[in-house]
């Protein structure tokens, strides 16, 4: 058993020796490598990449071995997030199959599900997509109305579903759906997995005012689901439910996650405006714009990072991600406001119908959505309100 300097020894060797050079460079969201069945790696160095870091299980380095992880405690966890930073690379693999289902499993599921499909998430074999949102329930999720009947060994779902990021390239979906229409509306609510591929699943993009579109709506016509591919006990998948969204609003709210740009605002800001002679932004009145915004992020990263260590000690979140979505969302839509107040009329000039989804104008639209998926910020705040600050 190594310690802890010796593992940050073992791990900066192979981390030298095994990553690509092309991925220690800047990632913007069209270099994420999001997996799956239909997946088209962008270079033979993203597989190479891929390959090697899930065999050593580092593409959910705390997962269990048995389920395609490394078994890594917090402390090995944090050791390996700081090497790779070092050397800027970047992250093999990202997915709501490790963010979202993956923890619920580990929590929820079965021996037989965890060991079926929690290594297929780690591998990048299987994309995953969230059914949760409705077009009657947002906000109130728990009023969703798209329903499951048991028919014998499997259920049939009927029904609608809004805002199901990436849908349109997804494999398999996780899946809120009312079996016990009868029982209050928290209740009645079970957790379905199944393939996309599916008869009577189909799936139509929402072009956002970005130009991009990763939302889809999704349409269940009377769709097979095996009923052992139910998580957790039938009826009672709000409690699932619960436990995914803190991970899901944990990695919305997290400043590297994959919804934001990566763009240094300082760095854009003196491109665009110049600096004085003593060598500071020309404009005195965004620089010091710019220095809250940076003193209010370093605060928030310390909080996330304080988080961190809590989930890695083994504790949940619980009411607390809402804290991390509101700020974290908060933040990127002001960091896309300076850098779009920088840029000036210049920085609006884009190609709406040939958008690549990393110009300045879609980025600074598309932060918008950062309040709003995930819970809204106003759902948020009443989260806070009630569970932290306990105010009724």
């Amino acid at each position: 058993m190594m310690d802890l300097q010796e593992f940050r020894a073992a791990t900066r060797a192979w981390l030298e020796e095994n990553c690509p050079q092309e991925m220690r460079q800047p990632m913007s969201e069209a270099d994420v490598c999001w997996g799956g069945r239909n997946w088209v790696f962008q270079s033979e160095a993203q597989k190479l990449w891929l390959d090697r870091m899930a065999a050593r299980g580092w593409t959910v380095p705390t997962w269990p071995e048995a389920y395609g992880g490394a078994g890594l405690s917090g402390d090995e966890d944090r050791i390996l997030k700081e090497e790779m930073a070092r050397i800027s690379a970047r992250p093999p693999l990202q997915s709501f199959g490790i963010w979202m289902l993956g923890p619920a499993l580990l929590e929820f599921g079965t021996e037989e599900q965890k060991r079926h499909f929690l290594p297929q998430i780690a591998r990048g074999e299987v994309r995953w997509c969230q059914g949760y949102s409705e077009p009657g329930a947002g906000s109130d999720l728990a009023g969703l109305q798209t329903k499951g009947v048991e028919c014998g060994a499997h259920f049939e779902v009927t029904g609608q579903k809004i805002w199901t990021s990436y849908a349109d390239k997804a494999d398999w979906i996780f899946c809120l759906v009312r079996t016990e229409p009868e029982a209050p509306k928290h209740k009645g609510i079970s957790f379905l997995l199944f393939d996309m591929t599916s008869d009577g699943v189909s799936t139509k993009p929402i072009q956002l005012i970005s130009g991009a579109s990763p939302f889809c709506e999704t349409f269940f016509d009377g769709v097979k689901v095996p009923a052992d591919q139910i998580v957790g006990e039938r009826g009672k998948g709000w409690t699932i439910a619960k436990y995914l969204l803190t991970h899901e609003r944990e990695m919305i709210g997290a400043t590297d996650s994959a919804l934001f740009g990566s763009e240094d605002i300082v760095d854009v800001s003196r491109e665009a405006i110049g600096v004085d002679a003593d060598g500071r932004l020309a404009d005195p009145v965004l620089r010091g714009q710019i220095g809250d915004f940076l003193a209010d992020e370093i605060a928030f990263d310390a909080e996330l990072a304080r988080a961190k260590t809590w989930m890695r000690a083994g504790n949940q979140l619980g009411a607390q991600s809402a804290t991390l979505k509101y700020t974290g969302t908060e933040l990127n839509k002001r960091r896309q406001e300076l850098i779009m107040a920088a840029g000036g009329l210049a920085a609006l000039e884009w190609d709406f119908e040939n958008a690549a989804g990393d110009e300045k104008a879609s980025l600074w639209l598309r932060s918008k959505g950062n309040s709003i998926e995930g819970g809204t910020s106003e759902v948020m705040l009443s989260i806070l309100s009630k569970a932290i600050l306990e105010l009724g």
